[in-house]
């Protein structure tokens, strides 16, 4: 995409056009952004299966006009069987990435849409009954969708891994093939499935008849996870962390999320008094940045319960202008460290009525564990395989306890009244495009879908990249990339638009009321606006 697209009435963005034009679709029926939101949440994990899903964990920031943002943390935690001695049990040195005990925690996402839409019940306007926003998600996955390229490339390149694992084949590779380009995708199971949410609500999925056929058919593939976990689960709501720049206020999720990370990048970068976007100092200056703010999250970041400082405290005025100073702005820090790969969607929403939502949701890596549960059509996460079996390890496995987060909504307030939501998926690299996104945008003042567009960075590993080092699309100037190089950056110079990058998406709301909206064309998403 080239320009920003403009409305007035509601907007919404996602990385699938389907999913964003459910979500319109809600909008024109008067429903709310929450109401969109999970309208299109719904329909992305049909259309969208090797990204995300229900059986996978969500994030939420909520934006009403006058009032502080409201955060959802609808993310499982690790079974009450899963423990260590359970897998070194079955040989195994760490937690194995595929499936059924890499399905080791509670899939948290529905509990989330339950929990939005109860934080928008009271506001003014028609109420949606829960099937309606369903239903082009009920209708796809009965009825089927063209499968994307993306879907195709992926499903190929991860069949060796996923091909036995108990309930993948069935669904996703349809007659023991892998679906081509455009062929028609069906998911009658997870129809039905939706179906039943659609008619006894989110709640049947944890505590009704989904749940126990849900933990019947991960007891047979062998999960950890029963009725109980299922039963115990509850989504959080939270008050986001918060960092002031010189024209915004920045806010993000609060732990096991890298929310925490996301916000030191921008602030700490904000006090480097970087001139204009995309030459050396901008790149150099958020890659420093990103350094600084990976160093506390690898260090810190876990389920609160158990993290030992207050995350808050980075944030601070003496916290943020100390890690400034160790930005060396001609010369980059060693940097050989390692992330977690990651599949995720992010998508965005404002109506009318001026409210934004920022939301995320995913099944972790691509196919997640890979593990379908029983007849129930919907795929498993294996977000807990980033849990350790060191006990002393920042993520060690404990039942009960979240393991840590990748995903993390962005939403920004501005001084003139604007309000933006943002974000992207891509494992550590969802910090770094929202730094890239929101510093083109709201810091030297580039269009919006130029800010989404423009050519990108990534230090370390993300969704599709094993190596470490930090890697630039093509599109940059030779001299910025050779001024990088000559700084002491290992730089790698990938394919333009390369879907490494993310799949980011913006929203911005006027003080006026215009609505603007940017996608990325590194994924096969759409603004879908009235």
């Amino acid at each position: 995409m080239l320009n920003t697209a403009s409305a007035r009435r509601g907007m919404v963005v996602a990385p699938h056009h389907l999913a964003a034009q459910a979500g319109l679709s809600v909008l024109r029926d008067g429903g709310t952004a929450v109401e969109a939101m999970v309208a299109a949440a719904a329909t992305v994990a049909v259309v969208y299966p090797h990204m995300n899903g229900i059986g996978g964990d969500g994030f939420w920031l909520i934006a009403e006009p006058g009032k502080h943002p409201v955060g959802i943390d609808a993310s499982g935690a690790a079974a009450a069987a899963a423990v260590p001695d359970l897998y070194r049990g079955h040989g195994h040195a760490a937690i194995p990435a595929r499936g059924p005990l890499a399905a080791n925690t509670v899939a948290g996402t529905l509990s989330g849409w339950g929990a939005a839409l109860a934080a928008g019940g009271d506001w003014p306007g028609t109420r949606l009954p829960l099937s309606r926003l369903l239903e082009d998600a009920v209708h796809y996955a009965r009825d089927g969708v063209p499968a994307t390229g993306g879907q195709v490339r992926l499903t190929a390149a991860k069949r060796a891994e996923l091909e036995a694992v108990p309930g993948f084949a069935p669904v996703f590779l349809p007659g023991g093939s892998v679906p081509a380009p455009g062929a028609r995708f069906r998911q009658p199971d997870l129809a039905g499935s939706l179906e039943r949410i659609a008619t006894a609500g989110v709640e049947d999925f944890y505590r009704g008849d989904l749940a126990r056929a849900v933990a019947a058919g991960l007891e047979r593939a062998g999960s950890p996870v029963a009725l109980a976990d299922l039963e115990a689960h509850r989504a959080r709501t939270v008050r986001p962390l918060g960092v002031r720049l010189r024209n915004a206020a920045l806010y993000n999720m609060t732990p096991p999320t890298q929310g925490l990370a996301s916000l030191m990048i921008l602030a700490l970068f904000d006090r480097l008094g970087v001139a204009r976007a995309d030459g050396f100092d901008h790149v150099h200056g958020l890659v420093e940045a990103t350094k600084q703010a990976f160093l506390v999250r690898d260090r810190h970041v876990t389920d609160p319960a158990r993290m030992t400082a207050d995350p808050a405290d980075f944030l601070t005025e003496a916290a943020l202008s100390d890690r400034a100073g160790r930005i060396d702005p001609a010369r980059a820090m060693p940097w050989p460290r390692s992330g977690p790969p990651a599949d995720t969607i992010w998508m965005g929403a404002i109506d009318g009525a001026g409210r934004a939502v920022s939301f995320i949701q995913s099944t972790y890596w691509e196919f997640g564990s890979g593990v379908v549960a029983g007849d129930t059509g919907i795929l498993w996460q294996n977000r807990g395989s980033s849990f350790s079996l060191d006990p002393n390890a920042v993520n060690a496995l404990v039942p009960g306890m979240r393991p840590f987060h990748t995903l993390n909504p962005a939403l920004a307030r501005f001084g003139d009244g604007r309000v933006m939501p943002y974000g992207t998926m891509g494992g550590e690299g969802q910090p770094q495009t929202q730094a890239a996104v929101f510093s083109r945008y709201g810091l030297f003042g580039q269009e919006l879908q130029q800010a989404v567009t423009a050519p990108r960075w990534l230090l370390g590993r993300t969704w599709g990249a094993d190596s470490t080092n930090l890697k630039l699309e093509a599109r940059f100037a030779p001299e910025v990339v050779e001024a990088l190089r000559a700084a002491g950056h290992d730089v790698e110079v990938v394919e333009p638009f390369s879907e490494m990058m993310g799949h980011a998406g913006a929203l911005v709301l006027h003080p006026d009321g215009t609505i603007e909206g940017a996608s990325d064309c590194r994924s096969d998403g759409a603004v879908a606006a009235f």
